[in-house]
């Protein structure tokens, strides 16, 4: 049986948004509008006021830092403008 190469992110790679709050800047892709894929870098996440609190906490409650409200609306922001697109509105679809 062959693998099957997977090409997703050739479609539409991850591309650099950095936060409109701190600046750090990660790479984002958006598979869908429920589904966005973040790559964080020691560099974005040594800025992110909201992951190092969360990490701090981790060591305490071994909990996961889900997300950062100010880069998730900064995301959102780049959508918007058009910065950053949404592969599903981008790939078509055979029926």
């Amino acid at each position: 049986m062959a693998v099957r190469t997977d090409n997703r992110l050739q479609d539409l790679p991850p591309v650099p948004v950095s936060c409109r709050r701190c600046a750090a800047e990660v790479l984002v892709r958006k598979s869908s509008w429920q589904q966005t894929s973040i790559q964080w870098n020691a560099d974005a996440t040594a800025r992110c006021p909201q992951r190092r609190e969360a990490e701090m906490l981790a060591k305490h409650t071994g909990g996961v830092f889900l997300a950062c409200s100010d880069l998730r609306d900064t995301i959102d922001e780049a959508v918007e403008s058009g910065a950053l697109r949404v592969v599903d509105e981008t790939v078509d679809v055979a029926p």
